[in-house]
């Protein structure tokens, strides 16, 4: 099964623009091959997120850049409290 990631797929996906606001123009499309069971286990998330598809893919992916250190952090993230 294959997946296109469209550059404007994400247009209200709120949550994301508020994590990345520079990324809507910046975004370039791109094939991705899932399983049946992987792609159902995503979409179920997004569902239950109000995300499309898409932007829960690129949310994992950045959640998972950010916290392994290959993403620069943005100005807008907050550092954890150390409570």
């Amino acid at each position: 099964m294959e997946i296109k990631i469209s550059i404007f797929n994400d247009l209200l996906d709120t949550r994301f623009t508020q994590y990345n606001p520079s990324a809507m123009s910046k975004k370039k499309p791109f094939a991705l091959r899932l399983s049946p069971e992987l792609l159902d286990a995503v979409e179920k998330w997004a569902s239950d997120e109000f995300r499309s598809t898409n932007g829960q893919l690129e949310w994992i992916i950045s959640e998972a850049l950010r916290k392994s250190g290959r993403l620069k952090k943005n100005k807008n993230d907050e550092e954890p409290s150390q409570e």
